[in-house]
């Protein structure tokens, strides 16, 4: 049975003929269970009534001109842990791989490799009953020399004519993130997903640089767009000062993204618009408490943390005694609040505005559960089509630029006094108002990013 196998070293070149790949260095790793290949825009499709993935492909090292566009069927989603502890979820395809003469189907996870030696890893499970290796010998199987790999990616060697575009944000499986990297792919782009977490910088005022996971330089991107979540606005915005000092266009500044998530300034800075918002009230001393309640109307009123997002912090108090009682509790943890009449003749609605680039894009009618008051889609809110009136687009359209925000989240709430604007979200969600519209509202984001560069 021994003759029947195939001899590696720890390094060898395979090929895969369905994905168009001709030749790929690969690791042979037996220590490894599971085979896995660099991939960048991955994507999931339907293709025939079955799951499949498409994605692109540097197969030559330090070479990101080179590129091939791959698909294949999708078997499986799966959590995989690298030898230095870290869990990703990956998506794993079937496809042949041929080495030497010999050729057979493996499976194997898709991973962006780029702080790896290798494009491919070969491991054990697509390596039994077919391989010995020898691990002190690389090349068995022949060495393709730089010229002879010139000829083999002659076709594949383009300069993408699209831009090279980072997506700066915490989670890849967020559905806001995924559309945008689709967005971004079918129209041509190099989409990127930059982890804020896996990104540091290094400060100088000659050569300014920001790093990735495995020293990875980030120097070369064309456009950044921020997601970034409340927790880590402060590191997310300092990496997004230092790509803006790398002269690279971002979708949303960090000095935007910073007074946006500052509740009261923000408000302060509407009102200097001429945007008119529930009447307001902040203070910082417990003995102000029964005046701060005069102040805004008396009770019911709703009380906010400067810090709460999605709905998280925001109390309805529907007496005096209890508005005491919950003012009081907030401050007595030295948390910053503010106190805003509550409008009930809005019924636990509010209209969420998505302005880009100066025009509202898509508008949805957010309609709270029953027993609730906050209209959040994170908190189990509806959302509808609804048609703004021109004066809510207007509103929606000048708090965006009170604020200097290309892409903005714009809620609105309809009162007896007439719409008032509630906030102004710098990182607003997709899915609510993308399903409820059936816009391509992340398309939209990517246009912005083209409009800037005079591509359309």
């Amino acid at each position: 049975m021994l003759q029947n196998k195939v001899i590696l070293g720890s390094e060898e070149w395979c090929s895969f003929p369905e994905l168009g790949i001709p030749t790929i260095k690969a690791r042979v790793d037996s220590g490894a269970k599971t085979s896995a290949m660099h991939a960048i825009n991955i994507a999931p499709f339907i293709k025939n009534d079955a799951n499949w993935v498409k994605f692109d492909i540097n197969p030559i090292q330090n070479n990101i001109k080179t590129i091939i566009h791959c698909e294949a069927p999708l078997v499986d989603k799966r959590i995989v842990k690298s030898s230095s502890g870290f869990r990703e979820h990956r998506y794993v395809i079937q496809t042949s791989l041929k080495i030497g003469d010999a050729k057979w189907p493996i499976e194997m996870t898709l991973t962006n490799r780029d702080s790896m030696g290798f494009r491919m890893l070969l491991g054990r499970e697509a390596m039994s009953g077919r391989v010995l290796v020898d691990p002190e010998e690389k090349y068995l199987l022949g060495q393709p020399t730089t010229e002879a790999l010139k000829e083999l990616y002659q076709n594949s060697e383009k300069a993408s004519s699209g831009l090279r575009i980072g997506l700066l944000a915490s989670n890849p499986e967020l559905y806001s993130n995924k559309r945008i990297m689709e967005a971004g792919e079918m129209r041509g782009h190099e989409m990127h997903f930059l982890n804020i977490k896996e990104c540091y910088m290094k400060l100088d005022a000659k050569t300014p640089e920001i790093h990735y996971r495995g020293g990875k330089i980030l120097n070369q991107f064309d456009a950044i767009i921020p997601r970034i979540r409340p927790s880590i606005t402060f590191y997310g915005c300092a990496l997004t000062r230092q790509f803006e000092a790398l002269k690279v266009f971002v979708l949303n500044s960090a000095t935007a993204i910073t007074q946006s998530r500052d509740k009261l300034y923000s408000l302060q800075l509407l009102l200097n618009s001429g945007i008119d918002i529930p009447t307001t009230g902040f203070a910082n001393s417990p003995l102000d408490t029964d005046n701060l309640i005069k102040m805004v109307g008396g009770s019911p009123l709703i009380v906010k943390l400067l810090e709460g997002t999605q709905g998280k912090g925001v109390v309805l108090a529907e007496t005096k005694k209890a508005a005491e009682s919950v003012i009081n509790a907030f401050k007595s943890l030295n948390a910053n609040i503010l106190v805003q009449e509550f409008i009930k003749e809005a019924n636990g609605k509010d209209i969420r505005c998505f302005v880009i680039d100066g025009k509202v894009v898509a508008a949805i009618q957010r309609e709270a559960m029953p027993g609730e008051f906050r209209a959040n889609i994170h908190l189990g809110g509806t959302a509808s089509v609804i048609k703004v009136t021109a004066e809510e687009k207007k509103i929606a359209i000048k708090a965006a630029k009170a604020m200097d925000l290309k892409v903005a989240g714009v809620d609105i709430i309809r009162s007896s006094k007439g719409p008032l604007l509630l906030e102004v979200n710098s990182s607003p969600g997709l899915e609510g108002i993308e399903g409820a519209t059936n816009k391509d509202v992340a398309g939209e984001m990517i246009k912005a990013i083209e409009k800037n560069f005079k591509l359309i």
